[in-house]
């Protein structure tokens, strides 16, 4: 299960490489991010490039502010297999994916990061993707899969996404970013 909401971009407004104002199941915290067609060409990645196997039709991309961040704050299950008692128990894991990238020899990137808290909001872990450099895509326009898992601590209760985009040349933000998922296993015992 993802735990992601619109972690491909494929929800509300966008499809051209205009910044958009809003984002479906994002808080636009910072600069104005655009939701790209991979049909828009002009440099920006195509489903040719290199990027998720299965991916839709657009992609997130920072526009064209110096930083744009978005934010998304994920309550965990209370119940179930994953649930409190099992987080509490220590016997869930987590896995975060995304694919980050961004354009040419440009190190324009996009970072992903995903931080546990506990009930009163304090920080019980940080989980960073990214950013991909322009030697790790040699060179290429496109996206590169990046994961991390780990243990999800006992008392977490919430998890706040963190998607930055990062200009350093140029007047587009061309980092970007597409096919994010959180997703929580149960490693042991009963939930």
């Amino acid at each position: 299960m993802n735990l992601v909401v619109n972690g491909d971009a494929e929800s509300g407004p966008g499809g051209s490489a205009e910044p958009v104002g809003t984002v479906t199941g994002w808080v636009v915290a910072q600069g104005a991010p655009a939701l790209v067609g991979y049909d828009v060409g002009g440099g920006y990645p195509t489903a040719a490039d290199p990027g998720p196997a299965r991916r839709g039709s657009r992609f997130f991309s920072g526009g064209n502010s110096p930083r744009t961040a978005l934010v998304q704050d994920i309550t965990l299950p209370a119940t179930g297999p994953a649930g409190r008692v099992a987080v509490d128990a220590g016997q869930v894991s987590y896995t975060l994916t995304a694919w980050l990238g961004g354009y040419a020899a440009q190190e324009d990137g996009a970072r992903l990061s995903a931080e546990f808290r506990d009930e009163a909001g304090t920080p019980t872990a940080l989980s960073v993707l990214g950013p991909v450099t322009a030697a790790e895509r040699g060179t290429r326009t496109g996206l590169l899969e990046r994961t991390a898992s780990g243990a999800v601590p006992p008392g977490s209760r919430t998890a706040r996404l963190l998607l930055v985009f990062t200009r350093s040349g140029g007047t587009s933000n061309d980092g970007y970013a597409d096919a994010m998922t959180l997703g929580l296993t149960t490693t042991g015992g009963r939930g």
